[in-house]
This record gives structure tokens, sequence and C-alpha cells, in this order.
């Protein structure tokens, strides 16, 4: 069954009530989820994922916790640049550079970004942003190593980045109190940097109204430049402004954990709906839907879904996990 055109933010959001009765009124243009479709290049197992992106050429980026749910300790280079036909790395990067690699982005030069949300055991390494050439080279760091903080210099536990069209770098900073081995804090951000990594801004706090965030998990731009924010245990998206202006938010494309943006389409995946975390009858998978009508019109569901998302040249939909099954998830286009 097609849905009916619907405008309107508060139209949207009465939906989305409907809507989370397990999608029966949205099309489904994915077939079944083939959890653990990504294999490592030694043969081994998948470690943990919560970053699946593509690049400005269309290649594919993807985490791979070094076989476990941590690097720390471990020679693994952790960043995998796949081959969507094998399903195996072309090549790996990032060897030990990350303790828990976590949030990935691929710029518009083919740069590629990651979050670092734990620290070592020796306290050396973690609690960064490094920004990596493609071929391995560590360009830019951001945050303290290995220290935790709330200031300008340093990170709580940074989960996602992303950089704007002019250069400008997002972080979004709290993974907590999800996590048990990350502390709760009171820390929940964004925070701003110039393209040389110049702190220029943030906002943003522990809370449920606007511009207010509980565990700001993913970052994402949509055509018009806007930021949107998976402000997950809030179980909605927030919509700024690059300046930290609040636009809206929007509850009807489930508890996301991760975002991929084309065009007018959302593609929002939904790691952990439960009756308990997000009641309503919402279910885990990935809500799809027009941007511009702030409306889902379609619905792959997967009990097993991870926290990033991606569509790749292919026409194929890739999701990242971070638990059992781990690794990368492909779902067939229809």
């Amino acid at each position: 069954m097609k849905i009916g055109v619907l405008t309107g933010l508060a139209l949207a959001l009465a939906a989305g009530a409907a809507f989370a009765q397990g999608g029966n009124n949205l099309s489904v243009p994915y077939g079944p989820p083939e959890h653990q479709w990504g294999k490592p290049a030694d043969g081994g197992s998948w470690g943990s994922s919560a970053g699946i992106e593509r690049g400005p050429h269309g290649e594919i980026w993807a985490i791979d916790r070094c076989g476990a749910n941590s690097c720390d300790g471990s020679d693994k280079a952790p960043i995998a640049l796949m081959d969507m036909k094998t399903g195996k790395p072309i090549r790996s990067i990032g060897a030990g550079l990350f303790v828990f690699p976590h949030g990935l982005h691929v710029d518009a030069k083919g740069n590629v970004w990651v979050t670092d949300g734990a620290v070592s055991k020796d306290g050396t390494k973690g609690l960064q942003v490094i920004k990596l050439s493609p071929d391995g080279k560590v360009l830019l760091r951001l945050g303290t190593a290995g220290q935790r903080g709330d200031d300008e210099t340093h990170f709580w536990s940074p989960t996602d980045v992303i950089t704007a069209p002019n250069g400008d770098i997002f972080v979004a900073d709290g993974h907590a109190p999800i996590n048990p081995f990350i502390p709760a804090g009171q820390v929940a951000r964004i925070m701003k940097f110039s393209p040389d990594g110049k702190f220029l801004m943030q906002w943003g706090k522990p809370g449920t109204g606007p511009g207010e965030f509980s565990n700001p998990h993913a970052l994402a731009f949509d055509a018009r430049g806007r930021l949107f924010v998976a402000d997950r245990a809030n179980a909605r998206i927030q919509i700024f402004t690059q300046d930290g202006k609040f636009i809206a938010d929007w509850k009807q494309f489930g508890r996301p954990s991760g975002f991929y943006i084309h065009g007018d389409r959302l593609y929002a995946i939904d790691a952990d709906s439960t009756e308990t975390t997000h009641p309503g009858g919402w279910q885990k998978g990935v809500w799809i839907g027009s941007i511009s009508r702030a409306l889902p019109d379609a619905f792959v569901p997967d009990d097993k879904a991870g926290e990033g998302v991606v569509i790749a040249p292919d026409g194929n939909m890739y999701g990242a996990v971070n638990v059992a099954p781990r690794g990368l998830t492909k779902y067939p286009k229809h």
C-alpha cells in the first residue's frame, strides 16, 4: 500500500505513531538482511562496527574493531576500504591509532575521519577525532589523547564527525551512559571547528528539550546544509543550522543510531527500539522517507539492525552492526 501525500511537520509527527506498528503501510524496498556479509582479509571474524560511509567516488569505507569490540593492544588496521562485490577489504588503514573507533566520515576529498570513543588501558590513546588520508597518513587530530573532558580541547566520548562543504568540522560528543564502560557524565553537545581544527563554538547539554541531547550519536547534512543529529536516547532527530540554531525535531523516524542522506531521501537505522527503550510498537530496522515531507514512506525490518547505514553505487543498502551478529549487513535492493 502506498501512503497518501501529507505535508507539514505536525501531520508527519501524527503519522509516526501509526508507522510505529511495524511499517504495515510502508513499502519494503530491500530484501531480507544478509548478516555478517563482510569478510576480513585475514579470514577471521569481523569485529563490532558502528560506521559505514560512502566517499565522493562511490567508495565504501567501514569500521572493523579489530575482530573484537576494541582495538586496544591490537595491531590490526580497523578502517577498511571495501570491495562491494566480494565483501572483503581492498585495503585497511589506521593500525595502532584507535581504541574504540566509532564514528566514520569520508569528506569531499576522500579523506577519512574517525572518532575514538574510549581510553586505552595505558591512558595514552583514545578520545580523539583523527583525519586520515585514503592511504592512512594522519592529517589532523582533535582532542587530547587519553584525556576525557568537557572543554574546547577535550572530548567526553566523541560519537561522530562530519565536515561541511566549506570544510568546517562538526563533532557529536556524549556517548553516555549507554556504554557501561563509559562513566555517565554531564556532557551532550555538538562542537564546531574550523577546517584547520580551531574550536569555533558548541551547543547543547543533557536534557530532552530543543537543543538538548541524550547520547547524540550520528550526524548528517541534507541538501540544504542543515545539520541532522541522531538524538538517540531521546528517540528523535534534531535539525539545526550550522550555527546551532534549532529548526525542528522529528520523532517519526524511529530511535536513530545512524543516517544516510541522498538528495531528498533520508535513511535512519534504528538499532535499539524495544518496548522498554521506545514504547509504542516501534521496531528495529531502517526507516526511509522524504526530507521535504518529513515523512517515512518505507521501512526495512531487522531485529538485528546496526548503528550505521549507507547506500552503495550498486543500489544495495548496507549496515554496520556493533552487537551479535556483529559486522556488516547487506540489504539487497528489490
